[in-house]
């Protein structure tokens, strides 16, 4: 079953350096290698959406310059749709400053940008493409005006509307209203919530669940442990990660969210989907950089079939 799959959100370059450690305040550490690769967590989850075989649609802002030019004819190189992105003649492409420690943890810098000019006029203008939509799938790397007026349209066309918090920021509850699914991390469901993030096995996250609307549902990633579902009224269920060896984190947390959605496009079960989220998160903490990680459908498939005989 083909699925379309609108993504609504950042364009990046990503400028990596590996590091010995993570640098304390006003620290200078002598870093490795340097590596050079399209990120931004819209950017990411378009890709990694693609290459699972979605039919996407990417709907950003790129500036017209060298690197954005290079990014759009990446995308389309991935078989994404582009005919929505939008080019800044004022603001360059954004950029992501990303410094990884050997353990594959990471700390960012991002200069968004041409992302923070992506407009609500520039969603209208992709209404037709909301309106074939299973899935929407925003961050918020991009105003949260333009967020708001994204899942509104996708709303109103009945498109499923999944909302990756990422960064961290105040979410209105007329924004809350039209989310189907929201997926943020420990760190930032605790943010969400106005609570201090803890090592509990089960936090408590039922502060942000009250917040969405009551058939909707909250999906906290949890990195190699995987990923708990929250629903109303419910204990959170873990649907536990998978053991890989990891040497990046960068880009995990959107491999994740775009296997989500593809899978949920697909018809799909939500145990189903996270078990294919998981595996599509698993994969990318194996590789470096953000869309150079990102596994397609076939590799996907295997890795579950390995754990199917083996785990």
């Amino acid at each position: 079953m083909n699925s379309k799959v609108v993504v609504v959100g950042s364009a990046n370059t990503d400028m990596v350096v590996r590091v010995p450690r993570l640098p304390n305040a006003g620290e200078t550490v002598l870093g490795g290698a340097f590596l050079q690769a399209r990120g931004g967590k819209g950017a990411n989850q378009a890709v990694a959406a693609a290459r699972l075989g979605a039919d996407v649609t990417f709907i950003a802002r790129l500036g017209r310059d060298v690197l954005g030019h290079e990014a759009a004819a990446a995308y389309q190189a991935e078989g994404i749709d582009t005919q929505y992105l939008v080019w800044d003649s004022e603001t360059p492409s954004g950029v992501a400053l990303i410094l990884v420690n050997p353990e594959g943890e990471n700390v960012i810098a991002v200069a968004p940008g041409a992302n923070q000019n992506l407009s609500p006029a520039d969603v209208a203008t992709a209404e037709s493409a909301f309106a074939q939509a299973d899935c929407v799938l925003m961050q918020l790397e991009i105003p949260l005006e333009t967020v708001l007026a994204a899942a509104g349209m996708a709303q109103r066309h009945g498109a499923r509307v999944i909302l990756n918090p990422a960064p961290a920021a105040h979410l209105p509850p007329a924004l809350l209203q039209y989310v189907d699914l929201l997926t943020p991390n420990r760190r930032e469901a605790a943010l969400l919530a106005d609570r201090a993030d803890s090592n509990e096995e089960m936090p408590d996250w039922s502060p942000l669940q009250a917040r969405l609307r009551r058939d909707a549902l909250l999906v906290v990633t949890a990195g190699r442990r995987g990923a708990f579902l929250c629903a109303a009224g419910q204990p959170p269920e873990l649907f536990e990660g998978y053991a890989v060896m990891s040497i990046d984190a960068t880009g995990a947390g959107d491999a994740f969210n775009a296997a989500l959605a593809v899978g949920l496009a697909r018809g799909w079960t939500l145990a189903e989907a996270l078990r294919y989220a998981n595996a599509a998160a698993a994969i990318s903490v194996t590789r470096a950089g953000a869309q150079p990680s990102l596994a397609t459908g076939a590799e996907v498939e295997r890795f579950l079939q390995g754990f199917a005989v083996t785990g």
